[in-house]
């Protein structure tokens, strides 16, 4: 099943053309040539960039990537300007940046955040604007200015409070289902998770939306895997949930060789992550049929099951607690 998540695109922007100012006279009695009442072009509209809480991908503007906002009209006689073209309003995910020729102009993070990602040229000035007492009757107008046009980049990052990394197969995916109103795809296979997944999770004190990452591999930082392309989606989350396969992934048996792996990948692609909060699942305890040694762990680690329900609770309160 083909993936409607993108958290990049490339567009391009195309701001209205100023309209052309006018040549007019009025046709009146004992008024030279009937005197000069050209009215003024136009501007063109802009192309505005605006943050929406209800899209969560980019996918359309792969499917689109070409936007042009309406040219402004031309000026008309008897001192009529022309019309102004239509701000052309562009919709993004909350969380979207927008970088052009490689510099980030705009970070839209929160509902309504916007941008002018290209402004409208300006309506030329009519014949009307430039008489004098030496020239009553000019036939001087100016052409409307062209309105800009850029390449944009946009990046999506995820905003969530909780983002959930972990090795392929470690459980994510369950888990999210298990705590939250998410139903992710769940498969006993690597990379079941092909793109992030969001769930909300309904709590006394409010909601807390959990953010499921694709698993990362050890070399995510340079490009490995698929863990690369949502690194960056960690950048917004307020606590990382560490989810570990307490019989080991990378080293059977070692789930804190997994947990200093996963450690060093997130350093190397951005140390400042490592200074959010973060708690450790470690998950499918009902697969070892006794009691595992967790003294490697320091700080608040958790036991769960996420297939079973099994220490979920005291998991789901703690992440609370922490987030309050």
């Amino acid at each position: 099943m083909k993936s409607h998540f993108a958290d990049r695109a490339k567009i391009t922007v195309k701001a209205g053309d100023g309209g052309s100012g006018c040549v007019s006279f009025r046709r009146e009695k004992f008024i030279p040539k009937g005197g000069p009442d050209g009215g003024n072009g136009g501007d063109g509209g802009s192309v505005i960039l605006e943050a929406s809480p209800h899209l969560v991908t980019l996918y359309d503007f792969k499917l689109r990537p070409y936007y042009k906002a309406a040219n402004g009209m031309g000026g008309e006689g008897n001192r009529k300007q022309g019309k102004d073209g239509d701000t052309l309003l562009i919709r993004v995910p909350c969380g979207t940046e927008v970088y052009r020729d490689g510099d980030i102009i705009a970070d839209l993070v929160f509902e309504g955040d916007s941008v002018c990602a290209a402004r409208g040229g300006k309506g030329g000035r009519g014949n009307d604007f430039f008489k004098s007492s030496v020239n009553q009757t000019p036939r001087r107008f100016e052409k409307g200015t062209p309105g800009e046009g850029w390449d944009l980049l946009l990046k999506f990052k995820l905003i969530a409070d909780v983002g959930l990394v972990g090795f392929p197969n470690a459980g994510k995916s369950t888990l999210l289902g298990r705590i939250s109103n998410a139903r992710p795809r769940v498969a006993a296979y690597p990379f079941t998770t092909l793109k992030p997944n969001l769930g909300v999770l309904e709590t006394p004190t409010g909601k807390i939306s959990f953010a499921d990452l694709p698993g990362i591999v050890e070399g995510a930082h340079a490009g490995k895997g698929l863990g690369f392309e949502f690194l960056a989606h960690l950048e917004r989350v307020k606590v990382l949930l560490f989810v570990l396969d307490v019989q080991g992934f990378s080293s059977p048996g070692d789930p804190y060789a997994d947990f200093k792996i996963l450690l060093d990948e997130i350093k190397q692609y951005n140390p400042f992550l490592l200074e959010k909060p973060f708690v450790i699942a470690l998950n499918k305890i009902d697969t070892c049929g006794a009691e595992l040694a967790y003294s490697d762990f320091s700080g608040k680690h958790f036991g769960i099951s996420a297939l079973e329900g099994t220490g979920v609770k005291g998991l789901v309160e703690h992440i609370r607690e922490v987030l309050c």
